[in-house]
């Protein structure tokens, strides 16, 4: 059975950072693209970071130089480090798992809130 635990939202001024973290258990980690997504009210969920097999990154403009994602494949983990948060960055941010093989997995999400 497949699982993605995320752990690490909360609230947090603007301007500060957070660090989220995802368990993953029944899958094979290593060779999973792992991936962030958020979803705020009212709008599409979105990628805002993604990590390959290889350590391979991937992110979208709206978080380049702020996000970085990492991944332990020893501890079966993958990392979101946000730094300079915005009010804009609210909302659930979701784990992702994916491998041709295996198929399409996602966690429960965790909330973050910029906010003063």
């Amino acid at each position: 059975q497949v699982q993605l635990v995320e752990s690490g939202g909360g609230l947090v001024q603007p301007g500060g950072s957070l660090r989220l973290s995802c368990a993953a258990s029944g899958i094979i980690f290593s060779i999973n693209i792992m991936s962030w997504y958020r979803q705020a009210p009212g709008k599409q969920r979105e990628l805002v970071g993604a990590i390959n097999s290889g350590g391979g990154t991937h992110y979208p403009d709206s978080v380049k130089g702020r996000f970085t994602i990492s991944r332990d494949n020893a501890k079966n983990t993958v990392s979101l480090q946000m730094n300079s948060l915005k009010p804009e960055d609210t909302a659930v941010y979701y784990c992702n798992s994916f491998s041709a093989r295996t198929g399409n997995y996602w966690g429960q999400g965790t909330q973050v809130t910029v906010s003063l």
